[in-house]
């Protein structure tokens, strides 16, 4: 009876309680009045809690009587009692003791770290600064805010234009990895192939994450293959996805260059719903559609319609006035026909990107809470191959082009990721289950083209296609992971100690699939019985015989202890034990340290051994394509490291090879020390210098060439001049050292000002060439077809050394009052260099000197709900130096004396069109933007 009676009673309780709660909206702002979005709100002893939204608004259901805790990175924690109020405005100090940003990337413990209390050094770019300048995609964003990431955008390099090869602390693009809250990210189906920074690599494609998606990136500047597995040899970069925001955020932009191209539009989206308050979901979404731009010079071939192959004089012009006569005649023709002697596009691809992101938790009953992420892009590229002239009939339609012709390749790109996970804490052991895909494909498609060894007439014009489908590259990976974490406190002397343990399995695809047939046959065709170019010129599809749909897995277990030993010491061990189907096994380690010296001053540092694993793209990829080598179009052969052309010895009479071994993992040494500073409340300093040491480093050869007789052995009657493969043959040491300052000044009640200074100094250097190949370490040919010169020569060397900027400065202010902001940045891009392969042409090697690229944004914030930004990029409008143009490179070079006479072999400017290096900061000149925000 009892209990029949207090049952409606607890009833009527309850609900009085809920009743009673009031709902209590507010802004959470800075001490300098600025909104603070993402701070989190949470009534005090109950799960009940949201964040704040773009405008650090928030909402909240609660009792009268309740406390609310608010709090956000880099500020102190405060409690605010309701007292029955409905309406708050929390003005938050910055921390004292957390002055820089809580990371999770290095480490995992339990809890994150602020950035500067690591054992390893640790950027953090956030979702402000990732849309405060004109860049619109992760990889250039990256490239102007973290001194020690590069990335620059190719010209006429295939496929590479369509994706940036980017690089960490001056390595390729496959020494650093990329992950996705935390998770592993596939890498692209593309082959870096072409001589662009990166040659030989597989990176990840960076561009398909949309911004509007991103919460913060975090740079792990720190070889870390013992925590994360193969690739990590310079670094990890951890995209967070936005997992804490509430309402619908949207920007519109648009931009050009003062020359009134590179036109980009971009619109993206973002909203985030809480569930109940039982978790959230975010959902991102990007359209972004940029322009080409076009920086080529004027072409100086002499002669564009009565020349010999490449616009020279042919033969029977002996003689300066025949040359003239000759000229002017061709001059003629030029100007009857409306030929345009800028006849390349020299700078970015268009592109059209359509990409869409979530991330998204909820918590079930008993502890439990699943979780989501993951997105799907479809990107579409135009890019140009280098043009055929009329007078090169080998390579040409005349009949379809009797102007020649400037053909595009066309790439489509699809990419699809999902994580799906869940976790569950179990006392204080934490449980961590999840699955990770990845796909990505690149198509191919060829138009403004020709097969010119197809049969030609008047006749066939309607026949004879200008369009080709050459086929397409994809790859795949599926990742498994248990992750299990447990944090113990005073255990024996032991302030603290943070045990994590797991396995992972890992499967790989990779897969070629054959363009249609007119995309690479040769019809026979001959031209003063002289063979005519095969396949779809700029670009001939894939091959029935390149063909591949390989496969492997990997195995791994880790074990990773970090403890705080005393309040003042910081210790972190991980070792990982990994095992490939197809190569065999590694294991690597790591250890590291922080000590306090003081409270404001400690001293960090890691020694520890990596790996990467040879991708299955380096070790599968073969086709044939069109390649310009001093202006004269090759057929090049990239065979895969199984063929028997890489594998066997030369002494093989049914197939003779190079003796190259299989390809193997490259094995790293790595070594860092660094001190970590601050003073006062808001000034922050770190300085980091390593060592990494990589051994049996991969790289794709040069082009070796029939005129080497051991070449011309081995490529027997394949209808290829040169070849070029795989494979471990240098060992490098990369040494520099990294600096970043901030400062935080507040300037009045509603005004701030934020400074950085940060710069990466970096010198890599090749310490030893190990061919394993006797065939090829014996070779006694003289000069540069020597096969070990070929294997790495001085071009590939020099790119590898002195390619990317050996350092970079950035310089950085912020300052906001009222709804009123003005940024403004500069980077100093340091130099590069380039070396012709041939050491006789040692005169041709240049030294790019450094550039100051600065950029400035003024931003309004008119309403809570209305921002608009603009801004410029490269205010001053700075290019880097000019490519060397040899004086016989001139089209009014009359001469017919052979030792003064036109040649445009004699530089690398590609008769005088292609005058800028894009390995520094691009070639696009000053660029304007405007960004307009929405926020509901």
């Amino acid at each position: 009876m009892r209990k029949r009676l207090l049952t409606p009673l607890f009833t009527v309780v309850a609900l009085a309680a809920h009743a009673q709660k009031v709902t209590v909206t507010g802004r959470v702002l800075s001490a300098s009045g600025e909104a603070q979005p993402g701070a989190t709100v949470l009534e005090r002893g109950t799960t009940n809690g949201t964040s704040t939204g773009a405008n650090g608004d928030f909402s909240l259901a609660v009792t009268p009587g309740a406390t609310l805790t608010i709090s956000a990175i880099g500020f102190a924690t405060q409690q605010v009692p309701v007292n029955g109020r409905t309406s708050l405005e929390v003005r938050l100090t910055a921390s004292a003791t957390d002055l820089g940003d809580v990371v999770v990337t290095g480490s995992r413990a339990t809890e994150g770290r602020s950035n500067i209390l690591t054992t390893s050094p640790v950027d953090v770019i956030s979702a402000r600064e990732i849309k405060a300048f004109a860049q619109t995609d992760v990889s250039q964003v990256l490239t102007y805010a973290a001194p020690s990431f590069q990335s620059s955008r190719q010209s006429i390099s295939d496929g590479t234009d369509a994706i940036d090869p980017a690089s960490l602390r001056g390595l390729g693009p496959d020494q650093v990895l990329v992950l996705v809250n935390g998770k592993r990210r596939h890498q692209q189906s593309l082959v870096n192939i072409n001589g662009t920074i990166g040659r030989g690599s597989v990176g990840t494609d960076l561009s398909v994450i949309p911004a509007a998606s991103i919460k913060r990136i975090e740079v792990l500047r720190d070889g870390a293959a013992a925590l994360y597995g193969s690739d990590a040899i310079a670094g990890v970069i951890n995209i967070q996805l936005k997992d804490d925001s509430t309402g619908f955020q949207s920007s519109g932009y648009y931009g050009q260059t003062t020359q009134s191209d590179g036109k980009t539009e971009q619109a993206d989206v973002n909203f985030g719903v809480g569930l109940n308050h039982r978790g959230y979901l975010d959902v991102s979404g990007q359209f972004i559609n940029r322009g080409y731009t076009n920086r080529a010079f004027t072409d100086t071939a002499p002669l564009i319609y009565l020349g010999a192959n490449g616009g020279n004089y042919p033969t029977s012009a002996n003689t300066e006035q025949a040359r003239r006569d000759l000229k002017a005649q061709d001059d003629a023709l030029v100007a009857k026909n409306g030929f345009d002697r800028v006849d390349l596009r020299v700078g970015q691809s268009s592109t059209r990107n359509f990409g869409g992101y979530l991330n998204g938790a909820y918590r079930l009953g008993q502890g439990y809470e699943v979780y989501v992420g993951g997105g799907a892009s479809y990107r579409t590229g135009r890019a140009p191959g280098f043009n055929r002239l009329p007078n090169q009939p080998t390579q040409s339609d005349l009949f379809l082009f009797p102007n020649g012709f400037l053909p595009f390749i066309n790439t489509t790109i699809y990419d699809q990721s999902a994580i799906t996970g869940i976790r569950k804490s179990y006392g204080e052991l934490f449980v961590d289950l999840s699955n990770t895909f990845g796909r990505n494909e690149l198509d191919y498609n060829v138009d403004g083209s020709i097969n010119a060894s197809l049969p030609q007439g008047a006749s066939l014009v309607t026949v004879n296609p200008t369009s080709f489908y050459a086929g397409k590259l994809a790859f795949l990976q599926n990742t498994t992971n248990l992750a299990l974490s447990r944090k113990f406190h005073n255990l024996g002397p032991l302030a603290t100690l943070n045990v994590a343990a797991g396995g992972e399995f890992r499967f790989d695809n990779f897969l070629i699939g054959r363009g249609e047939y007119a995309s690479y046959i040769n019809g026979g065709r001959l031209y003063n019985n002289a063979p005519t170019a095969s396949g779809s010129q700029v670009f001939p599809g894939y091959q029935p015989q390149d063909e591949v749909n390989k496969s492997r897995t990997n195995l791994a277990g880790y074990l990773d202890l970090e403890s705080d030993i005393t309040d003042r010491l910081l210790v972190h061990a991980a070792g990982r034990a990994e095992r490939y189907s197809d190569f065999g096994g590694n294991v690597s380690g790591q250890l590291g340290a922080r000590l306090s010296l003081i409270d404001a001053v400690a001293l960090r540092g890691s020694l520890g051994n990596g790996f990467r694993a040879p991708s299955l793209q380096q070790r599968y990829f073969t086709n044939t394509s069109t390649q310009f080598v001093s202006g004269v179009a090759n057929q090049v052969l990239t065979v895969n490291n199984d063929n028997p052309i890489v594998r066997n010895d030369i002494s093989n009479p049914t197939q003779p090879g190079f003796g190259v071994e299989p390809l193997k993992q490259e094995k790293s040494t790595n070594y860092s020390v660094g001190l970590t500073a601050s003073a006062g409340r808001q000034f922050t300093l770190t300085v980091d210098a390593y060592q990494i040491d990589i051994r049996d480093r991969i790289v794709l050869s040069a082009q070796f060439t029939r005129t080497n007789p051991l070449v011309a052995t081995i490529l027997g009657t394949l209808p290829v001049s040169r070849v070029q493969f795989f494979a471990n043959a240098v060992n490098t040491r990369t040494q520099g050292i990294d600096i970043v300052a901030n400062e935080r000044i507040a300037l009045g009640e509603k005004s701030r000002l934020l400074l950085t200074a940060a710069a990466n100094f970096n010198h890599t250097e090749v310490r030893s060439f190990n061919s394993s190949s006797t065939t090829v370490n014996n070779d006694q040919t003289v000069g540069t077809s020597n096969l070990q010169n070929t294997l790495f020569d001085r071009a590939q060397r020099t790119r590898l050394e002195s390619g990317n900027p050996r350092s970079k400065i950035n310089l950085s202010a912020a300052y906001n009052v009222g709804i009123f902001g003005i940024e403004a940045r500069t980077v100093r891009f340091g130099e590069i260099k380039t070396a012709d392969a041939d050491p006789t042409r040692a005169y041709l090697d240049q030294t790019f000197s450094a550039k100051w690229i600065t950029d400035l944004t003024v931003s309004a914030q008119f309403t809570k709900q209305l921002g608009l930004t603009v801004g410029v990029n490269n205010l001053f409008d700075v290019y880097p130096d000019k490519i060397y143009v040899d004086p016989r490179n001139n089209p009014n070079n009359f001469s017919a004396d052979p030792a003064t006479s036109f040649s445009s072999s004699l530089d690398n400017s590609n008769r005088g069109r292609f005058l800028y290096s894009a390995n520094q900061f691009g070639f696009m000149g000053a660029y304007y933007f405007t960004r307009l925000n929405i926020n509901l």
